[in-house]
């Protein structure tokens, strides 16, 4: 054995091991929230109590639960996630050792499903390997798909190319499956398709807001940024707060849930004069209009959901750079009231200021 064949050796056995340790947290992960979906709609046809709960039930146990990771919507999704693979059950009674009986009741399944235990060999083998292959992350994209011979078209391009959730989005948004249809030869636009695609690496496996929160680990280690972005949210975190004027800071890469979709919003602080929530994005990048359309989307989110009776409108501030260009722009989403504007222009620290700090911490990290 030379040195090359040694570092060879210990890469694979690395790759190999962490592969397989994301994968079986992921298959624990998908099974368990399959097993939620198929005790609720249990309790709901058959619970000797359940009509004390009705509509209020997925709430009800979302509050008593309060597991990080199982909110209303995670419950929801896990309810959905049984409806439409109930084929998964005989899995799920293998990875628990133990026989996933309907005691009696009559499950009330999804139209599009099969029933519940009466699945030949070959199609238990099937999804027996769907649950080893695909993420809940994935499975919960499939979800939005009611067809069930497209979302079985879907499941065939995750076994095939492994795409990450973002491209299996893209491919879903830009209509693939459609497209195959009307293709005069689907062979070959499905190899066109998979060449297209690039596989997900392991590490990316882990990029799930689902794996974080059952390993009950911190989320801010999802967001994957470039070194001078990490830098440059540090420091402005502790370089607004400094500055006092009220600022009292909140949350970072504050998780937004939207339409069934997690997303992140870099800093979040409350301005005790000024009573109102402040988002603060930045981006290493030019200025793209999706960005100050995203900023609004945090913005309006904040005024909807988050937003107190007593409080005034949140307020956006979106920081762009790229080259030394520099650009500060302020989302005065909501604001109509002339008082309150002027008093937000004396609160808040100007654009200048914001562009200078950009500048300086520019200057630092290319000196590093």
């Amino acid at each position: 054995m030379n040195f090359e064949l040694l570092l060879n050796n210990i890469q694979n056995a690395h790759q190999t091991t962490q592969q397989r340790a994301i994968q079986s947290v992921n298959i624990y992960l998908t099974v368990r929230n399959w097993l939620i979906g198929y005790y609720i709609v249990a309790f709901e046809q058959n619970g000797e109590d359940r009509a004390q709960y009705g509509t209020k039930l997925i709430i009800e146990l979302a509050k008593q639960l309060n597991i990080k990771g199982l909110g209303e919507t995670n419950i929801k999704q896990s309810r959905k996630f049984f409806l439409t693979y109930p084929q998964i059950s005989q899995t799920a009674s293998d990875l628990f050792n133990t026989k996933i009986s309907q005691s009696g009741t009559d499950l009330s399944l999804s139209p599009n499903a099969t029933q519940l235990f009466d699945s030949s060999d070959q199609e238990k083998e099937y999804y027996n390997i769907i649950v080893n292959k695909i993420s809940f992350s994935h499975f919960v994209e499939l979800l939005k798909i009611d067809d069930p011979t497209k979302r079985k078209f879907y499941e065939l391009v995750i076994l095939k190319t492994q795409p990450n959730v973002a491209e299996l989005k893209h491919q879903i948004g830009t209509l693939s499956f459609e497209r195959l249809g009307l293709s005069n030869n689907q062979d070959i636009a499905f190899q066109e398709l998979e060449r297209k695609i690039i596989p997900v690496q392991p590490s990316d496996a882990i990029k799930s807001i689902y794996f974080f929160d059952f390993l009950q680990l911190p989320n801010s280690h999802l967001i994957q940024e470039s070194d001078l972005e990490e830098s440059l949210i540090n420091h402005l975190q502790q370089f607004i707060i400094e500055m006092g004027n009220g600022f009292c800071f909140e949350a970072r890469q504050k998780r937004i849930l939207i339409d069934d979709d997690y997303y992140f919003a870099d800093l979040v602080f409350y301005h005790r004069i000024l009573k109102c929530h402040i988002i603060v994005e930045l981006k290493v990048d030019q200025f793209k209009h999706e960005h100050l359309s995203q900023l609004n989307t945090y913005v309006s989110y904040f005024r909807e959901e988050v937003k107190q009776a007593d409080d005034n409108p949140p307020i956006g501030i979106l920081l762009c750079t790229e080259k030394g260009n520099k650009l500060v722009e302020y989302a005065l989403s909501g604001m109509d009231e002339k008082l309150f504007v002027s008093k937000y222009l004396l609160q808040l620290p100007s654009k200048e200021v914001l562009q200078g700090f950009i500048e300086n911490e520019i200057k630092k990290y290319q000196k590093q």
